[in-house]
């Protein structure tokens, strides 16, 4: 039990001393969805009340339902933001990934421990991992490096570059619009003397969720939390609790917590979760008459337990769930979660601390800068990002990139080529191909045989009307690698398109046909050339295949479009036409599509 006397001094440091944040808006990046006003809304909101730099608001424009493929999200969520930082070079200033209500909660795919399906947000926190060019496969649960296991409190550490090749992800979200714009405002929360920690635990045998918050309850007394800490090991329910900062339960799993809210009162900057599988799995609001239970009745988005909404309506700050079953050794741990965010660790922080595994079921959501414990004995001054002169990319970023172009046959074989290479890839992201071309002819010039920068350059080339150079560079690629599948596709659809000579491009989207194994991208060329030879019949079955593959090709569409028509199949002609508009709109000005669209309403 703590002494009156020691409390009091406690108090009074936690609501006096002004909080001095080691991470500020500058490290963070907020995404919106533009197909969704109140994502932008939101988005807005935060940027300004937490000095986020306009250049580090990301607009995205993707599905606004809450369920997204692996493909779109691939497409729409991961690449843009990954444009965006890169453009900037921002890699190793973000260290936060802010999400918007409106941008899709979860991506959908088998399930099971090595199940495909993952939430956006955890997805998204090894977006670093991924551009600096590892390989990550969908499939199970990925260690969190930031996790801090079986270590005392003591040595959670600030989240910071150096250490650790993640982004912390979380997102602003709850049924309303408004249930979303209060997370903000309670994320200025300053620490007050009658902070609270609610325990509500079930008494049941063996199982380590009892030890984890036993173990949390005695970790908060050793701090001097014991006189405002409530913890519960009985089969009642806690209620009448008034200035809770933290709330751990068991939620509907608990019998006497079939309610949609505990009968207990939030502080400002409250954080909170429960031992539940689905507690995010959805934002859309139950009616009113809903509760969790164990009955069909109180099924609602596909399942009967309670939902992190209804905290986050009730007051929280920050708080965790589930979209999906996560297992019993990926949950959220009590005994980290609230003795680091007493501590002074940031909201996001205290919650990744906690979480055991990335790339699967947990969101979090809140303002990752809320920190009501932070002072300026818990704060650690950041770097700054700094370039590496020789790569022009982000120095830490830098140094673990360099790695990663590790095959001589595509890199070269010196650091001083990889170099120049990265030089491109920044120059690139800059929209300076100029720059680029430049970079990738000195690493040419140093080791000819470079196959990616003669690849790369070839397309430069092709973007730039450069055809006489754009050739060059592909048959270079072809004379180091005859079965580079990328060139053969690149330069058959270049001579077949661009410089008018089909015949001459036949045999090369053949020999990538038959190397790449039903790829959609060479079946689409190898079929199009068909169709540019007069071959119609010849080029269906490849772009009938490649517009399966790819729905939400624009190109590929058209390309299906005009070979149905072709061929007589109207039906499929206008399917795909309406999909080449939907996915481009501008495409409805090519003479391919006008041509098609008289041949449709003229049947």
């Amino acid at each position: 039990m703590l002494h009156h006397r020691t409390a009091l001094v406690f108090a009074l440091t936690c609501a006096l001393a002004a909080p001095v944040f080691a991470q500020t808006g500058r490290n963070v990046l907020v995404v919106a969805n533009e197909a969704s006003p109140g994502s932008l809304e939101i988005a807005a909101w935060y940027a300004e009340s937490r000095g986020v730099p306009s250049e580090q608001i990301v607009r995205i424009r993707t599905v606004t339902a809450e369920s997204i493929s692996r493909a779109d999200f691939e497409r729409t969520i991961q690449a843009p933001i990954a444009s965006a930082i890169a453009a900037k070079s921002l890699q190793d200033q973000i260290l936060y990934i802010v999400l918007t209500r409106g941008v899709p909660l979860r991506i959908v795919g088998t399930t099971g421990r090595q199940g495909s399906g993952a939430s956006v947000d955890s997805e998204l926190t090894l977006l670093y991992r991924r551009m600096v060019g590892a390989t990550v496969a969908p499939g199970g649960p990925v260690p969190n490096p930031y996790f801090l296991k079986d270590r005392p409190v003591s040595e959670a550490r600030p989240f910071n570059r150096a250490d650790y090749d993640i982004y912390l992800v979380t997102r602003l979200d709850g049924f309303t619009q408004d249930d979303a714009m209060a997370l903000i405002e309670r994320g200025k929360a300053q620490a007050n003397e009658g902070a609270r920690v609610v325990l509500d635990d079930v008494p049941l045998l063996r199982d380590p969720r009892n030890r984890w918050i036993t173990t949390a309850a005695e970790r908060l007394k050793e701090t001097g939390m014991g006189d405002r800490l409530v913890h519960d090991t009985t089969t009642r329910t806690v209620t009448g609790e008034t200035g809770v900062i933290g709330y751990f339960s068991w939620g509907s799993n608990d019998p006497g917590l079939m309610v949609r809210q505990p009968e207990i009162t939030f502080a400002p900057g409250a954080i909170a979760a429960m031992f539940l599988s689905t507690d995010a799995r959805t934002f859309v609001e139950p009616p009113p008459a809903w509760t969790p239970g164990t009955g069909k009745q109180n099924i609602h988005g596909g399942s009967n337990q309670s939902l992190i909404g209804d905290l986050i309506r009730q007051g929280v700050s920050g708080v965790s769930g589930n979209i999906g079953e996560p297992y019993l050794d990926s949950v959220v741990r009590p005994e980290i979660l609230f003795p680091a965010y007493l501590a002074g660790r940031n909201l996001v922080e205290a919650f990744y601390l906690a979480t055991p595994s990335l790339s699967w079921q947990t969101i979090v959501v809140g303002d990752p800068l809320c920190a009501p414990f932070r002072d300026a004995s818990t704060s650690t001054e950041l770097p700054q990002a700094a370039l590496n002169p020789d790569t022009e990319l982000p120095a830490l970023f830098s140094e673990r990139r360099i790695p990663s172009l590790d095959d001589p046959r595509l890199y070269g074989s010196s650091d001083a080529v990889r170099r120049w290479l990265l030089r491109a890839e920044a120059r690139l992201a800059r929209a300076d191909q100029a720059g680029a071309v430049a970079a990738f002819e000195e690493a040419v010039r140093l080791e000819p045989g470079t196959l990616q920068a003669w690849r790369v350059l070839g397309q430069l080339h092709e973007a730039a009307g450069r055809h006489d150079e754009a050739v060059k560079a592909y048959e270079r690629v072809l004379e180091i690698d005859p079965d580079d599948v990328i060139t053969l596709n690149n330069l058959a659809y270049h001579l077949a398109v661009r410089a008018g000579q089909p015949e001459a491009a036949l045999p090369l989207a053949t020999r990538a046909n038959t190397l790449a194994r039903g790829n959609a991208q060479v079946e689409d060329t190898l079929g199009w050339i068909h169709h540019l030879l007069g071959n119609d019949r010849d080029a269906l079955p490849f772009v009938a295949r490649a517009s399966r593959a790819l729905p939400r090709n624009a190109e590929v569409q058209l390309h299906a479009a005009v070979v149905f028509a072709a061929n007589g199949r109207m039906t499929d002609a206008a399917r795909a036409l309406e999909n080449a508009a939907n996915q481009d709109p501008a495409i409805r000005e090519r003479a391919e599509f006008q041509e098609v669209e008289k041949k449709i309403g003229g049947r």
